[in-house]
């Protein structure tokens, strides 16, 4: 049932960016989410699109593994799509049925939400399928380093998402032992209307919080009985350090934002005929 689910799991193998820094996975991300939501026209669009599946191809993750991850966010896609494509308004009236009125900009619009949303999710997965829960942690650890000038706990906050990042594939597993467990005695999850699928899951959520709060108290009994400490100075056992194949990525990402610029600026007056212009709102 929630086999789709891949946000937080691992896919081991040797590729480039499964090589890259962390920290450099991180600003990656930041800047592609950036892009997304400033590309003005779908050749900017065109041009992340072009990016992202790059970096999917050098990760060698199955295809398929990618687009699991959206099939988590399918249904509040379709919605929101819907929403955006019946009362986002415009100028060109296609057709119009009672309150409903369809405008080609309310199209173009639908189809530039629809394209952010679904590159950002594939984005997204590329990085948690690439990236071990700790290497994630002591990126993010890294970047937010010069915060603890100013007395903000870093380190507890990258043990927190390191923790949540480790359980999520941990709490998929246990939530799939209970369904089964409650379809052996009986439980019917998949008929019914909206209402008694909501009551159905009862059952299972219940069982499901009582085994994460007794996997923290394990995971808290286990970090006392090694003698874990917030101390100042810890040390790392593996030390952060950037290679030619960050260098690229920078490159890379550098040419994306230069090209995302020149793209959203001389687009227009280059292609006046075929160009389709949006303003972000």
């Amino acid at each position: 049932m929630l086999n789709d689910v891949t946000f937080g799991q691992y896919y081991p193998t040797q590729s480039f960016v499964h090589r890259l820094d962390p920290r450099i996975k991180l600003l990656a991300l930041i800047a592609f989410i950036t892009l997304l939501f400033c590309s003005a026209n779908f050749y900017a669009m065109a041009a992340c699109a072009v990016v992202l599946f790059a970096a999917v191809i050098a990760a060698r993750v199955p295809f398929k593994s990618v687009l699991r991850s959206v099939k988590g966010i399918l249904f509040i896609l379709l919605f929101t799509a819907v929403l955006n494509l019946f009362f986002h308004g415009g100028e060109t009236l296609l057709c119009e049925w009672w309150i409903i009125k369809i405008y080609l900009e309310s199209i173009i619009f639908t189809v530039f939400f629809v394209l952010r949303l679904f590159f950002l999710v594939i984005a997204s997965s590329v990085l948690t399928l690439t990236t071990t829960p700790v290497a994630l942690t002591d990126g993010i650890e890294s970047l937010l380093k010069p915060l603890t000038y100013i007395k903000f706990p870093v380190h507890e906050l990258a043990l927190i998402m390191s923790i949540a990042l480790r359980f999520i594939p941990t709490l998929i597993d246990e939530t799939n032992r209970i369904i089964s467990a409650q379809k052996a005695r009986g439980a019917d999850f998949e008929s019914g209307n909206i209402f008694k699928r909501i009551k159905a899951v009862v059952p299972i959520l219940i069982p499901l919080l009582i085994s994460a709060f007794r996997r923290a108290d394990e995971l808290g009994d286990a970090m006392d009985a090694r003698c874990y400490s917030n101390a100042r100075h810890r040390t790392k056992y593996k030390k952060l350090t950037l290679g030619w194949r960050d260098l690229v990525a920078f490159f890379v990402f550098a040419s994306l934002i230069a090209g995302v610029v020149l793209l959203n600026i001389y687009a227009q007056a280059i292609c006046p005929e075929i160009f389709v212009y949006i303003k972000i709102r």
